[in-house]
């Protein structure tokens, strides 16, 4: 697991804020999908795609000057699928104080050179917080099936109006 570890940085400056200075969330967002498709990529060494943006809460506001860092790393593998989880942290450096902001999961595929789904290595945790996030993996994938199966029968239901 530790192999997919990827970190950004950023400084957030007042474009990237809304009228509260505070860090856009589609911004965050577009920042969590980026630093995940790496992480993926990392494990799969293939193109990978979004499946699905699984969760994101947001815990704390990530102000104007605030420097915000994310940390994604594949926590779990299925045959093609990998969930990729994002710790996003703000930081004032001026006073030091750094705390969780938000976290974030989200479901990959891999890719063959045609497009279709190809099979990833095994993950292997190795530390605390990498064996609990790769355990409870399983209950967030029936989850996630569930989901899906609403989702579908949601999309034939609105496509018959």
């Amino acid at each position: 697991m530790s192999d997919t570890l990827t970190i950004k940085t950023s400084f957030v400056f007042p474009p990237d804020t809304n009228h509260h200075g505070t860090l856009f969330g589609g911004k965050l967002m577009g920042y969590i999908d980026d630093i995940a498709s790496i992480a993926a990529t990392k494990m799969a060494r293939c193109s990978v795609v979004t499946a699905s943006t699984d969760s994101v809460d947001f815990i704390k506001p990530i102000r104007v000057g605030d420097v915000v860092t994310l940390e994604a790393m594949v926590t779990w593998t299925g045959t093609s699928s990998m969930e990729v989880f994002v710790k996003v942290y703000a930081e004032n450096l001026n006073t030091a104080e750094k705390s969780i902001a938000a976290i974030s999961f989200l479901t990959f595929v891999a890719l063959d050179e045609n497009g279709r789904p190809t099979v990833v290595p095994e993950v292997v945790p190795q530390t605390e917080e990498e064996h609990w996030l790769n355990e409870t993996a399983t209950v967030r994938a029936e989850h996630r099936k569930i989901r899906k199966k609403q989702s579908q029968d949601m999309a034939r239901f609105l496509s018959k109006s």
